[in-house]
């Protein structure tokens, strides 16, 4: 399973479209529609890279989720991948049940990108769906002892937890035992959410040491997500790019700013804010 670009990244298309064609917001929608297909698909990234969030570009984006005409060899939807990637970024609730369609689509990205969508856009009706895919890998609420691996794991149980879906834990926590290790981390991540047991939070910042760079990454991601501040001088210390570091060190200080009470900076926020200063 590759490494899913969200975690840090926003990425754009490759090749001509790389160069950073300009688009007015008018141009952008149109190319929504049209007969060029590179078009199209440059033009949904461009709307949620840009967070243009115009009636008529929702309206597009959406009607974008049901494409047939870009497909990949492979069977894959392009274009539905971008414009749910877009959808969520835009924050507009009418894309909610069109994402949830998405996740009966046959392209394991499109899953992927909706799952990531619906959590970013933070409405609860979408929890049964997303437990749906879940229960897949499951029997009697267990993995199952040949685990599937057709369902995007990690980015359902990401947003299983920032959704808070707590009455479904006992669903979530058998993917602690995983084998792939992503989806390990990831439910690490959720289950910390959940249930705000320093356990998971603890078990992320021993997947700081890791042998894989790629996945010492992602934990840095999980780690900013959930804003779990004792991990504040393990993320520092982490042989990872220092901007992944910072990224992550953000997300423990906006949790410090936004979680705690006093009006002043805490303790920790100011440990956060100085061990940022470190790496830079």
């Amino acid at each position: 399973m590759n490494l899913s670009p969200h975690k840090f990244e926003d990425l754009s298309p490759t090749g001509d479209f790389a160069n950073g064609e300009s688009l007015t917001v008018e141009q952008a929608i149109a190319n929504l529609e049209s007969a060029d297909l590179g078009l199209r698909f440059y033009a949904a990234w461009w709307l949620g890279r840009f967070r243009i969030g115009e009636a008529a570009a929702i309206t597009g984006l959406i009607k974008a989720l049901e494409d047939e005409a870009d497909r990949t060899p492979e069977g894959g939807y392009p274009l539905r991948r971008n414009a749910a990637r877009a959808l969520g970024k835009l924050g507009d609730r009418q894309a909610v049940s069109p994402l949830i369609g998405c996740l009966d689509c046959s392209d394991f990205y499109v899953r992927e990108a909706a799952a990531q969508s619906l959590e970013m856009l933070g409405d609860p009706v979408c929890i049964p769906a997303l437990i749906k895919l879940l229960q897949v890998s499951l029997q009697d609420g267990q993995l199952i002892s040949d685990p599937d691996l057709s369902q995007p794991y990690d980015a359902i149980l990401e947003a299983l937890g920032t959704l808070r879906a707590t009455e479904f834990i006992p669903l979530v926590k058998p993917f602690l035992e995983h084998p792939i290790e992503l989806v390990q981390y990831a439910a690490a991540r959720a289950m910390y959410q959940l249930t705000q047991e320093p356990v998971y939070g603890e078990r992320l910042v021993q997947a700081l040491a890791g042998e894989k760079l790629q996945l010492r990454r992602a934990v840095l991601a999980d780690l900013g997500a959930i804003g779990y501040l004792p991990a504040a001088d393990a993320i520092a210390q982490t042989l990872a790019e220092n901007s992944l570091k910072l990224i992550s060190l953000k997300g423990l200080l906006e949790y410090q700013v936004n979680h705690i009470t006093p009006s002043t900076l805490s303790e920790g926020a100011i440990k956060v804010i100085n061990l940022m200063d470190s790496l830079l």
